[in-house]
């Protein structure tokens, strides 16, 4: 009888009772619970970046097109519709004149075609101005020479281009620049030595 009694012991204490095995599985479950959780927010908030870069980039094409034009935007608010990495999207975009009377402020907000009205993904502002030099000039005055007028005069189409430097004989003091005076550092053709 001794022995028996001594067996059912060493088999009870071999193995896990039932209250155990849920216990471990509960809390396995939980810890599961909780990284099936993460998984899921990071994958929601790499979509909602990756929306919201896209329709970035469809606000600042839109405030780029805007400001490449040769005439100034209408105060206004307008909108449409375009299409960008597969997916429809509605900009909208408000002029606004400022206190300067050259310069006229634009927004562009921009949204899902499916979502809200009021609701915006992305938004970005910018400027307009007759004060900006216009596309294609350059709003360089180079010294003795007079300002460019506007786009389309002179021969190089309103650009003025940099004076042109005269070479220095050597043994010369070193080359200045044309606005302030200062040093210029020019190439020598002396062949380098390796150490």
């Amino acid at each position: 009888m001794k022995p028996s009694h001594s067996l059912r012991r060493a088999e009870r204490a071999d193995g896990f009772t039932l209250i155990e095995v849920l216990a471990a599985l509960v809390i396995v479950s939980l810890g599961m619970l909780g990284v099936i959780s993460a998984v899921g927010q990071t994958a929601s908030n790499t979509s909602y970046l990756r929306e919201k870069t896209i329709a970035h980039w469809v606000a600042m094409n839109r405030l780029t097109q805007v400001r490449l034009q040769p005439s100034p935007p209408r105060i206004d608010k307008t909108s449409d519709e375009v299409e960008m990495a597969g997916r429809k999207w509605r900009w909208t975009m408000t002029v606004q004149q400022t206190p300067v009377e050259s310069i006229r402020r634009i927004d562009v907000s921009v949204r899902p075609e499916e979502a809200d009205e009021k609701s915006s993904l992305a938004s970005v502002a910018g400027f307009y101005g007759a004060a900006v030099a216009p596309p294609g000039s350059v709003p360089v005055r180079w010294q003795g020479q007079p300002a460019s007028p506007g786009r389309g005069s002179g021969e190089n189409g309103g650009q003025q281009q940099p004076p042109k430097q005269q070479p220095q004989p050597p043994g010369d003091s070193p080359p200045r620049d044309d606005l302030g005076g200062e040093p210029v550092d020019t190439p020598t053709n002396e062949p380098r030595t390796e150490q």
